[in-house]
């Protein structure tokens, strides 16, 4: 199992290959640290699985970030993490960047 990494200094979060409830307190302190930056960057290009919790971990985060003026970009996002997000509606919520084409 893969675990959230975070570069505190600047924001930057890579999600885990295994984005599940199993890891989500990893997941969940990465981001947490990512919220002290002045911008977060994350990176979901890894993503092989992902739930719902995970999903809704990243909605919350993305919430709060904008209520704390923090602006996040996406450095990738993987097919896996993009279909998950479409069937639970979460795409814009999220932000997710376009499929870029193979």
């Amino acid at each position: 199992m893969g675990k959230a990494k975070t570069d505190k200094a600047d924001g930057r979060v890579a999600l885990p290959a295994d984005c599940r409830i199993a890891d989500l307190a990893t997941v969940k302190a990465a981001l947490e640290a990512a919220l002290s930056a002045p911008a977060a960057v994350l990176d979901g290009g890894m993503v092989e699985r992902v739930d719902t919790a995970a999903l809704q971990l990243l909605a919350v985060f993305r919430r709060e970030a904008a209520a704390r003026g923090v602006a996040v970009e996406w450095r990738g996002a993987s097919d896996v993490l993009r279909d998950g997000a479409a069937r639970l509606g979460l795409t814009q919520t999220l932000e997710l960047p376009a499929a870029t084409p193979a």
